[in-house]
């Protein structure tokens, strides 16, 4: 994947004119088949996303894609203030994880900085009618009035999507809950704080158990934080958490039911020649994501994206540059606070292609085979269906291209941090403020 390489066209995006703090996307997420996709925002709202299969009277091509149309919307979480502590907690979605599905229905986890809520997503398009004891309007007879029995039947109606709370999973943080990750025995779920994780039972709401705890008995000797954690997709006995060291530790519950004592710890030496008054900063690890095979781990941190192979802990296999050119910006980037933003990244559905956010609205795809990058912008002037995404370039030095982009002219307001891939195709999902994109790459027959 090239500078110079076919860009992906846009397939879909959900654009609004003004920019409300509610209306800021905080989290994107496909479910297992990637039929659906659900975003969470600071408003505490959960969006899901229908791809359409049936076809339109579009072009063949377009019909086979398929565009993804607003499924449901429902509110969430509602602000809520702890009254033992004085503190007022968001209604802000943090993370959405899709449940396996088992049957028609569809679950998902969303959480914010305290609660999780587990959610069911069905469907109805018949209603029961010819109760005995209720009429049309569902009001209760007499029974006098009661003088034949008759047999409730179902009649077809319009479809009609429910959204209705069957878990609430409280009190089982201290901290700002920042990750949750569904196990692949596909009934525990665990969920990470600053200081803590905890393991949940999908049917048990009023405890859970801690599996780590590196709260220290002196809060004054507190070195670093938990920044995310995750299951292993196929060993339901291993997951990894990451620090704001930019440390990862592997943990295995078959060693110990508390984990605060890793199996493996990755960890990449730090050049003293290169240590600054930022570098604990921009090596805290804001996203951590196994591959889909098991194999390898990609984390990001401020300026890199690195890939670990889990048979090896004294360093990354593969680093790549995001945006090293804000390197000599960091000082200015520290003063608005931008130097703490926490950007995610993603594998494509093979493992052999990285994704990952960066400013002015821009994202990069990194080839893991080629070691080549290429950068992205999700912008409003390209998001008509079926329009082609072109490719930028950050001007460093040298001779300056047309249509390049000055390190000083870009838009730090305009950040990319939360994205998905779908898991089998190569549909990306961008959010960008208050806007979703949906770009997905069609390859043309011909040139096959």
């Amino acid at each position: 994947m090239g500078e110079d390489g076919e860009s992906p066209k846009i397939n879909h995006s959900f654009l609004r004119d003004y920019v409300t703090e509610a209306d800021v996307i905080s989290t994107v997420e496909f479910n297992q088949t990637g039929d659906l996709l659900a975003t969470g925002d600071k408003g505490g709202r959960v969006v899901i996303f229908q791809r359409e299969t049936e076809p339109k009277g579009e072009s063949e091509e377009l019909c086979e894609s398929g565009e993804y149309n607003v499924y449901s919307t429902f509110q969430s979480h509602e602000p809520d203030f702890d009254y033992l502590k004085s503190l007022e907690i968001e209604e802000k979605i943090n993370k959405i994880r899709w449940l396996p599905q088992q049957n028609a229905a569809h679950f998902l986890l969303s959480t914010n900085d305290k609660t999780i809520k587990l959610w069911k997503v069905s469907e109805r398009d018949k209603r029961p009618e010819g109760y005995n004891l209720k009429d049309e309007e569902g009001r209760i007879k007499d029974i006098s009035t009661v003088t034949s029995l008759r047999v409730p039947v179902l009649k077809p109606t319009d479809l009609m999507v429910e959204v209705r709370p069957r878990r609430i999973f409280a009190n089982g943080h201290t901290y700002h809950v920042n990750s949750i990750s569904v196990n692949s025995d596909g009934e525990t779920y665990l969920s990470a704080d600053d200081l803590r994780i905890n393991m949940w039972h999908l049917d048990i709401t009023d405890r859970s158990f801690n599996i780590v705890d590196i709260k220290p008995s002196n809060m004054e000797d507190l070195t670093e934080v938990i920044t995310a954690a995750e299951f292993h997709p196929h060993h339901c006995h291993m997951f990894v958490y990451s620090s704001s060291k930019g440390t990862l530790r592997l943990c295995d519950m078959r060693e110990s039911a508390l984990c605060d004592k890793h199996s493996k710890i990755f960890e990449e030496p730090e050049d003293p020649g290169n240590r600054s008054f930022f570098s604990e900063i921009i090596s805290s690890v804001s996203d951590v994501k196994f591959s889909h095979s098991g194999r390898y781990l990609l984390t990001r941190d401020y300026l890199t994206v690195k890939v670990w192979d889990l048979n090896m802990e004294k360093g990354p296999v593969e680093t790549y540059q995001v945006h090293e050119y804000l390197r000599s910006k960091l000082c200015s980037l520290y003063e608005n606070d931008c130097i703490f933003d926490k950007f995610e990244c993603v594998w494509n559905s093979t493992d052999s292609v990285i994704m990952t956010g960066a400013y002015n609205s821009f994202f990069r795809m990194f080839d893991r085979e080629t070691g080549r990058g290429v950068t992205l912008e999700a912008w409003r002037e390209s998001s008509k269906p079926r329009a082609v995404l072109r490719t930028r370039r950050v001007y460093t030095g040298g001779r300056r291209r047309r249509g390049d982009v000055g390190v000083d002219s870009l838009d730090f307001s305009k950040k990319i941090l939360h994205m998905a891939w779908h898991p089998a195709e190569n549909i990306i999902a961008i959010a960008a403020t208050n806007n979703l994109y949906i770009f997905q790459d069609r390859v043309n027959p011909e040139n096959q």
